[in-house]
């Protein structure tokens, strides 16, 4: 029987340095998903990068500051997020679909049961449901002092809890959680596994890594929070390296896997 998993990939895969957009990687994961689905599971991607594939499209030299260009960074980028969307996962045999969330979404119980509804509709019709913010409308999820989801990485814990998902999988910028700054300590360490965050735990928690996305690892903590807390394991792995989550699809080990604690709410 094939697995549910959810997968978030930030705005520093999908994008290079300079801003404009990392196509090698985008192809690369559309099939590797695509395959993953082949095989008899059902995935669900959570994507961030609207506004930074925006400000790609628009020329911007740097990430808005202003609310009103942010939300047109956004709805240029959401358009053109899809559009390679569709196109990558459709040379895969893949039908992808959109959704967008605000929090209104996951907190109202109707509406909550609806969303619900409408993935387990999209995952049985074999379709591959590609989340993200509502940024273009909802100021909220893009003002950094009133952040709802935390740059998707909430936002897909709280996916992953509401499918019952058997694997989250954040898509990172590094290989995992490691014991020092890799960036900065070439002798830091990977932790494979984590059991409950501890205080120490929470203390390796960074900043921002990169200039167009928002999310450090606090948030990716905060993420694994919700998901075991519902009964679903979370992974943090390299986004450069899509071909792990092959291994990781099949129930193997690699990045950091913060484990679900047994007798959680699911």
């Amino acid at each position: 029987m094939g697995k549910r998993i959810v997968v978030k990939v930030g705005t520093s895969t999908l994008t290079h340095r300079s801003g404009g957009l990392n196509f090698r990687n985008m192809d690369h994961l559309a099939r590797v998903l695509s395959d993953i689905r082949g095989k008899g599971n059902e995935v669900v991607l959570v994507s961030s990068g609207a506004i930074g594939v925006g400000v790609g499209k628009l020329g911007l030299r740097e990430r808005p500051r202003e609310l009103s260009v942010k939300q047109a960074a956004a709805a240029v980028g959401q358009c053109e997020l899809m559009h390679l969307y569709d196109k990558f996962f459709g040379e895969y045999g893949c039908t992808v679909a959109q959704i967008l969330l605000a929090r209104a979404d996951v907190d109202d119980a109707v509406s909550r049961a609806n969303l619900e509804r409408t993935f387990n509709s999209l995952l049985q019709l074999g379709a591959l449901p590609i989340v993200n913010e509502n940024d273009s409308v909802c100021f909220e999820e893009i003002e950094s002092e009133h952040k709802v989801f935390g740059d998707n990485d909430t936002l897909s814990a709280i996916v992953a809890s509401l499918l019952g998902a058997d694997l989250l999988v954040l898509l990172s910028d590094i290989d995992g959680v490691f014991d020092h700054d890799p960036h900065r300590d070439p002798d830091a360490r990977l932790i494979p596994v984590i059991d409950g965050l501890t205080d120490e735990l929470w203390s390796l928690a960074g900043g921002a890594g990169s200039s167009l996305g928002t999310g450090g690892m606090l948030t990716k903590f905060q993420a694994a929070e919700i998901a075991n807390a519902a009964g679903v394991d979370m992974v943090i792995t390299n986004g450069e390296k899509p071909d792990n989550l092959y291994f990781l699809a099949d129930g193997g080990h690699i990045g950091t896997l913060f484990r679900a604690q047994k007798g959680a709410l699911v």
